[in-house]
């Protein structure tokens, strides 16, 4: 059996994500949606059927977040197999045993992902490929970006140099949809760490990292795939008060630069250091030979050495024309 986790802070599409998953699977599955300090009105809450579950916790203002909601959709999970995904996505018909069929004990899996019409509920086909690779970007490649950091970015030279290759490595991805054998979960990801992390950002490169630097794979499986909406410039449609927004922002900055420091520096103590990665991968987009050196350097232009002093709650300012509510969530995501 898989059990398929979404968490749920936006519900807009939910219910046709419910619907698409339980309709497409081939195998025996279990939905177990995790709502986030909401309750939905009854024309987003997922279909009544004996394979969905719902589990509610947190307050509209004082809400778990995602991370949190992971873990729990996880520990009630029942399934051999697990899948995470977001609350916008379609899927391809059998995704689950497909995934499944190439799935080894230390795997991560990444279905091949599409861009998807949530309106219509179709691809979105404008001439681009799909995402099939992804890499970590070096962390300070522009000065005082709020942007950079050891984020996801999409590899589209990978996709054409290696399309030919069904299951392959991938250095990185999006996080929006993941596939692993539940036992490889609780004894080896364990849970989400919210508290370096907060309780959103950096959710791929906390569990890719410690994959491959352990040595397991990350593969992304193109026989099979899925279809996600990257809400963008939509909103993320949360909801959160001013200080909700605070707290959101300040714990995205806070595991921004944890998690840069975490990997790049070896804190983890793993069998692989960072370079063992960038080394299976070189050459890597924004990498470059003298990585090691620059750090050092670049280290000192990121972001997080601006200051921030609170001016309204919920607002933070660097400058009179540069709010800390304004920083972009996004974590590259490539849509």
């Amino acid at each position: 059996m898989l059990s398929i986790i979404i968490p749920s802070r936006s519900p807009q599409y939910l219910p046709k994500t419910v619907k698409d998953l339980l309709a497409k699977a081939e195998g025996e599955v279990e939905i177990i949606v995790v709502l986030d300090g909401i309750w939905p009105p009854k024309d987003e809450l997922p279909p009544d059927d004996p394979r969905v579950k719902v589990i509610h916790h947190g307050q509209v203002h004082d809400n778990i977040g995602m991370r949190g909601s992971i873990n729990a959709g996880m520990r009630a999970a029942k399934g051999e197999y697990v899948m995470k995904i977001d609350e916008q996505c379609m899927v391809d018909q059998g995704y689950d045993v497909k995934l499944a069929a190439d799935c080894e004990d230390d795997w991560v899996v990444i279905p091949r992902r599409y861009r998807l019409d949530p309106e219509s509920w179709t691809l979105i086909e404008d001439g681009r490929p799909p995402i099939d690779y992804m890499y970590l970007a070096y962390p300070y490649e522009r000065p005082f970006d709020k942007t950079c950091g050891l984020h996801g970015a999409e590899w589209r030279e990978r996709y054409h140099e290696r399309k030919d290759i069904l299951i392959d490595d991938t250095m990185s991805w999006q996080g929006s949809c993941y596939f692993m054998k539940k036992s490889y979960w609780d004894s080896f990801v364990g849970s989400l760490d919210d508290v370096n992390y907060g309780t959103f950002t950096q959710e791929a490169q906390e569990i890719g990292n410690k994959v491959w630097l352990s040595g397991g794979r990350l593969v992304v499986n193109k026989k099979t795939w899925y279809a996600h909406w990257h809400k963008g410039r939509h909103g993320k449609g949360y909801g959160f008060s001013n200080e909700q927004y605070k707290r959101h922002m300040e714990g995205t900055e806070r595991g921004r630069v944890y998690c840069i420091d975490y990997w790049v520096n070896d804190k983890h103590g793993l069998a692989h250091n960072f370079e063992w990665l960038l080394k299976k991968f070189w050459p890597v987009p924004t990498w470059l030979e003298d990585w090691k050196e620059r750090l050092e350097i670049d280290k000192q232009s990121d972001y997080s050495r601006k200051k921030f002093t609170p001016v309204s709650e919920g607002n933070y300012n660097r400058s009179s024309n540069n709010r800390f509510g304004e920083i972009n969530e996004a974590e590259n995501q490539t849509d």
